[in-house]
């Protein structure tokens, strides 16, 4: 007599429940210590008052008082944007600058300004970046631009990793009010011939929102055509001077720490 549909899936079900028990039961016996790992402990590492405060083993890149971590960028002359009242504003005639050290992964956070004065309207609105990884004139660039009730391309907005990933929501505050960028920077590798072996990967958060979750990048950020890589190691990390006319925005509290 064949089994009723009811009953079938009756048995089905208790055979399902009954499996994780059984499997438990055939483990051999443990004790809890011959899973406990004592070494290597992670090293000490004070944070910070706050958690926009660098911790004890940060590198300072911009701490309000001079640029004497960065250069214009491509060369190995002195950055020469405007520092004044703990800031550092954009000069757009100076060029980018970029540090004088490269980095390969990283924790980044850096806190940026659109001025509230600011004019325009799209991409010529607060226009700026962060360049996660330099390779000359080509980069990974993180957006800065003003994205407060301002329409342009979404992934062009702030927070969008360039022409590449929208961000996953618009945490961007109002003009003339600090903005916050926390990054985590997965370096990309390649194989000894320079075929790509991992792309880069990156974490955002935008003002404490989760704006990039762990999106591993096609390529390098491109204006116009389409994403690609080329093998490179460690990198600097730049800032932009956009040149569209409306005002510059500024800089304040930049710190890394360099990750494994």
């Amino acid at each position: 007599m064949p089994t009723h549909p009811i009953a079938a899936f009756a048995l089905a079900a208790a055979a399902a429940a009954a499996a994780p028990a059984l499997a438990l039961a055939q483990q051999p016996t443990v004790k809890p210590e011959e899973t406990e790992v004592w070494s290597p402990v992670p090293e000490i590492v004070t944070p910070g008052a706050t958690c926009a405060d660098a911790p004890s083993d940060a590198i300072r890149l911009f701490d309000g008082v001079d640029l004497h971590e960065w250069v214009a960028a491509g060369t190995k002359e002195p950055a020469r944007w405007k520092v004044h009242d703990g800031v550092v504003t954009v000069d757009k005639k100076a060029g980018d600058i970029e540090t004088k050290r490269a980095f390969g992964n990283y924790q980044l956070h850096l806190e940026w300004q659109v001025p509230a004065n600011i004019t325009g309207s799209g991409q010529a609105r607060g226009n700026s970046g962060v360049f996660l990884a330099t390779l000359g004139n080509d980069g990974y660039e993180l957006q800065i631009v003003d994205s407060y009730e301002n329409k342009t391309y979404v992934n062009g907005q702030a927070g969008s990793m360039y022409k590449q990933s929208p961000p996953l929501v618009n945490a961007m505050r109002k003009p003339g009010e600090w903005q916050v960028y926390d990054v985590v920077w997965t370096a990309p590798t390649f194989d000894a011939d320079g075929t790509l072996k991992t792309p880069a990967r990156v974490t955002a958060f935008h003002n404490g929102v989760l704006v990039q979750n762990d999106y591993a990048l096609k390529g390098t950020t491109q204006y116009i055509g389409q994403p690609w890589y080329r093998a490179h190691g460690p990198s600097p990390i730049r800032l932009q001077a956009h040149g569209d006319p409306s005002p510059p925005i500024s800089f304040r509290n930049i710190w890394i720490r360099e990750l494994p």
